[in-house]
């Protein structure tokens, strides 16, 4: 029984390290705000862009096969699946170089990606719950096993 106050702590730890590490980014993002250019010539674009993409296919596939299966993976993949259409929907509508592009990034996110980030992290949590009650049902019959 030892373990699992360790553990607890070690956890506790982490949340503490990346609790600060949140607060060390807040002069780091008005630093850039404050100081990087407007615009950037980008070398590799294109591949950036279509490499961010099959990722995004990737983890779309993934999140619908593990919600299929409601496999106990359906809570991470769902989350970061979420997690990318939200970066998706936020660069495609900064990175618009013209008006009718922005219009057309703009009206994919909040057509298209912002409801798909919600419904993933929707699955996310009740992918979650599923997996507890599965836990605890798994916990309580064996519990009641003759042995």
């Amino acid at each position: 029984m030892q373990q699992v106050p360790a553990r607890r702590r070690r956890v506790v730890t982490l949340g503490w390290v990346f609790a600060a590490l949140a607060a060390l980014m807040v002069p780091w993002a008005a630093y850039l705000a404050v100081t990087l250019p407007t615009t950037h010539q980008a070398a590799h674009y294109d591949l950036a862009w279509a490499g961010f993409d099959v990722g995004l296919l990737g983890a779309l596939a993934l999140t619908g096969w593990a919600a299929v299966r409601t496999s106990r993976w359906l809570p991470p993949l769902a989350g970061g699946t979420a997690a990318m259409l939200l970066v998706d929907g936020w660069f495609d509508t900064v990175t618009a170089s013209t008006p009718n592009e922005r219009w057309v990034a703009v009206a994919m996110a909040v057509l298209v990606e912002l409801p798909l980030a919600g419904l993933c992290t929707r699955l996310a949590v009740e992918g979650q719950q599923l997996f507890e009650r599965r836990v605890r049902l798994s916990v309580r019959s064996r519990d009641r096993a003759p042995g």
